[in-house]
């Protein structure tokens, strides 16, 4: 199986685990629901952007559609790369303890562009260590420069940014997103 394909498979499990039909999660997620159909068939092409709206409608972390979560929880590797309008991200490993998963990829934001990310799970956070060039990155209103060898924080439960405005950057970004029901207080 291809990774739209594998994708495919587990999208439409959660979808299916959280009991949400198929016009539901589009109208959560605010993605189509031929774009949905499409992406669970594995005939479309899946962005950053769509898969961390529906992971988000979810109440998932991004590695749940890219990935099969080892077994018995720890950590694991894997390998798989999604783009976005200004992010490439490549998830190298996925841990789950009792309170959160948390993602860890290697990113590269493209010079020049910007990426407008939505909201994702509440209680979500994202750390950014910066290996090559300069990002500019966080919550409107908190924009933060980050240079080579410097990381910064932010709460990704609320609207945030992605930029590389002199160059690409290259980076390694942690997600941390609490396990199912925690951000709820279930």
């Amino acid at each position: 199986m291809g990774l739209n394909e594998d994708v495919g498979r587990r999208l439409r499990a959660l979808r299916q685990d959280a009991d949400v039909s198929l016009s539901e999660l589009a109208r959560r997620s605010g993605v189509g629901k031929g774009t949905l159909s499409e992406l669970e068939s594995g005939r479309r092409n899946p962005t950053l952007e769509t898969l961390y709206a529906l992971a988000t409608a979810l109440g998932r972390p991004l590695s749940a559609v890219l990935s099969d979560p080892p077994p018995g929880g720890g950590p694991a590797r894997y390998g798989a790369e999604v783009s976005g309008s200004a992010v490439t991200a490549v998830l190298l490993e996925r841990y789950e303890d009792g309170e959160a998963v948390t993602d860890v990829f290697r990113v590269t934001i493209r010079a020049g562009a910007v990426q407008e990310s939505d909201a994702h799970v509440p209680g979500t956070s994202e750390s950014l260590m910066v290996l090559a060039g300069t990002a500019v990155v966080g919550r409107p209103g908190d924009l933060r420069t980050v240079r080579p060898g410097a990381s910064v924080r932010w709460r990704a439960d609320a609207p945030h940014v992605y930029s590389a405005p002199h160059g690409d950057v290259q980076g390694v970004l942690f997600v941390r997103c609490p396990v199912a029901g925690e951000a709820d207080g279930g």
